[in-house]
Order: C-alpha cells, then structure tokens, then sequence
C-alpha cells in the first residue's frame, strides 16, 4: 500500500506502508492494504504509520482528510505536531 502525508506547506511522509491509523471524526480507524474506498474527515488526534520495513511514525494533527482508492491512501492535514 502507499501513503502520501500532506501538509499545506510541505510533505510529512511518502512510502510503503503496511497500516495508518488515522482519527476519525467519529473514531479511530485503521486503514490495511485492500480497505474499501473511503473520503472521510480527521479530527484532531494521533495518526500512526507502519511503514512496509516495520518502521514506525507518529504524529498528532488538528484535522484533516483521508482518501483511500486502490491501495493509494491520502493524508491531507493541518496542525502537525510531530513526534
């Protein structure tokens, strides 16, 4: 699966994943590879990515959207605060 982490000024991450678990605005989820597609807005909260080789990264965002189609997943955030 790939992931792209945007930001209005610059991008977070973009690579290989094996899962996001992103803040929904009614609840955590987790998206893995074969999810079905989905727009859905973030609120504040943590996102977590595990990259393919098993890295970790977090970081706390304001809100945001997720977009998800065809394994291609799209984080589009404001107030990253990484850590």
């Amino acid at each position: 699966m790939q992931l792209v982490v945007l930001t209005p000024e610059k991008e977070i991450f973009k690579g290989s994943i094996t899962s996001v678990k992103v803040p929904g605005t009614t609840g955590q989820f987790e998206i893995l590879n074969g999810h079905a597609p989905i727009v859905s807005s973030l609120s504040s909260g943590q996102v977590r990515i595990i990259a393919t080789g098993g890295d970790r990264k977090t970081f706390d965002i304001a809100k945001g959207f997720v977009e998800v189609l065809d394994n291609e997943v799209s984080l589009l955030v404001q107030g990253v605060s990484e850590l």
